[in-house]
């Protein structure tokens, strides 16, 4: 069953739902996590306290909107556009990531969020 969760970051908030990958349980067993912005062109990244490997259906090439999980830098993921890796119109992560979700809401916000904020995730309750 996915997990219902709240993104914040300053201003603006997502809504999403980790999926049911052994990574989104991992992530959904140690919220609330808070950490510090950073971006990679039209991508939002943070380090989270978890460790996970790369699952088989890891990927570069990611839809927007899609939640991920980097290994390689033990980061929680935001996709809304293209990264600097990005070939046309595609949005392509660094090196692989874990899809762990996706975010429910409008997300056209997290083109101003600034790094170095403070992001916070959060599960929401069922009754949202």
């Amino acid at each position: 069953m996915p997990i219902l969760i709240t993104i914040t970051a300053g201003s603006v908030e997502v809504k999403a739902e980790l999926n049911d990958s052994p990574t989104a349980r991992a992530i959904s067993e140690v919220l609330p996590i808070k950490g510090i912005v950073r971006r990679w062109g039209e991508e939002i990244y943070f380090s989270i306290p978890l460790y996970a490997k790369l699952e088989p259906q890891g990927r570069e090439v990611v839809e927007p909107g899609e939640l991920g999980y980097w290994p390689t830098g033990r980061a929680f993921c935001l996709f809304f556009g293209p990264t600097p890796a990005s070939k046309g119109d595609e949005i392509r992560a660094a090196s692989p990531v874990n899809i762990i979700g996706t975010m429910t809401g409008p997300f056209s916000g997290l083109d101003a969020v600034a790094e170095g904020e403070t992001i916070t995730i959060d599960a929401c309750s069922r009754a949202n």
